[in-house]
């Protein structure tokens, strides 16, 4: 006999060792507590069922005022969420922008740097081919 059948051979008998008058309180408990929550939840259900019926010609009757009413407090909502959200944006750029400028040095600064020198290169590299390209121009107009 394995562990879980040696208990519930134990469990049973301990049932039929109890006295018949201890048993008879507990199915009197149980009945009384599962009735009590059956006629509660009936209660509930009824009470759910009125409740749907008085309210839905209220909300058919208001619907032109609520439907309206709700989406401007959704798009109000959402409005104020994405100020908010911009303005934490602002703040953390200028906040980077200043430690930038002040040499403190923030996160993604080297990237930066590179990106610039780079910039300024080609930059440097296009003013000189336009250089070149206008000299090429003039002294192709003078020898015609």
């Amino acid at each position: 006999m394995d562990q879980s059948q040696q208990h519930g051979s134990t469990i049973h008998q301990q049932q039929q060792n109890q006295p018949r008058s201890y048993q008879v309180v507990k199915a009197a408990t149980a009945a009384t507590a599962g009735g009590s929550m059956l006629v509660l939840s009936g209660l509930i259900l009824a009470a759910t069922v009125i409740v749907l019926t008085i309210a839905t010609p209220l909300l058919v009757i208001f619907s032109p005022v609520l439907v309206p009413a709700l989406i401007t407090v959704g798009l109000l909502i959402a409005g104020f969420l994405a100020s908010g959200g911009f303005g934490i944006a602002a703040i953390t750029v200028l906040s980077w922008i200043y430690r930038y400028v002040t040499g403190r040095h923030p996160p993604g600064a080297d990237s930066l740097d590179q990106a610039r020198m780079k910039l300024a290169g080609k930059a440097r590299e296009m003013k000189d081919r336009a250089t070149e390209f206008g000299q090429q121009h003039v002294t192709g107009q003078q020898t015609s």
